[in-house]
């Protein structure tokens, strides 16, 4: 099982970043998958989650700004993040079945 990140980057508040996550030797939708993120100095933290069949969960700081969704068929995950804080910041993570990505940076400053 792998776990690819991508589409991070440099973004300015109130931006939008799309982060996708291309998972590979299992199936998302059999196990779900959650995003998780890192900011300098402090411990990773979920961020949202998506079950195979579609429903989702979103922490409270996120929450009403990140959209999760996946494909099934192509076997990806993503995450929509509008309206972006400097506090988002960090490297951002996709997970299931115990695999992490490499992870995707994402950085918003002015």
């Amino acid at each position: 099982a792998q776990l690819v990140e991508s589409g991070g980057g440099l973004v300015q508040p109130g931006g939008s970043l799309r982060l996708s996550c291309a998972a590979s030797g299992f199936s998302f939708s059999g196990y779900g998958m959650n995003w998780y993120r890192q900011a300098p100095g402090k411990e990773r933290e979920v961020v949202a989650y998506v079950s195979g069949g579609g429903s989702s969960y979103y922490a409270d700081s996120v929450k009403g700004r990140f959209t999760v969704s996946g494909d099934s068929l192509k076997n990806m995950v993503y995450l929509q993040m509008n309206s972006l804080k400097p506090e988002d910041t960090g490297v951002y993570y996709c997970n299931a079945r115990g695999k992490w990505g490499q992870g995707t940076q994402v950085t918003v400053s002015s």
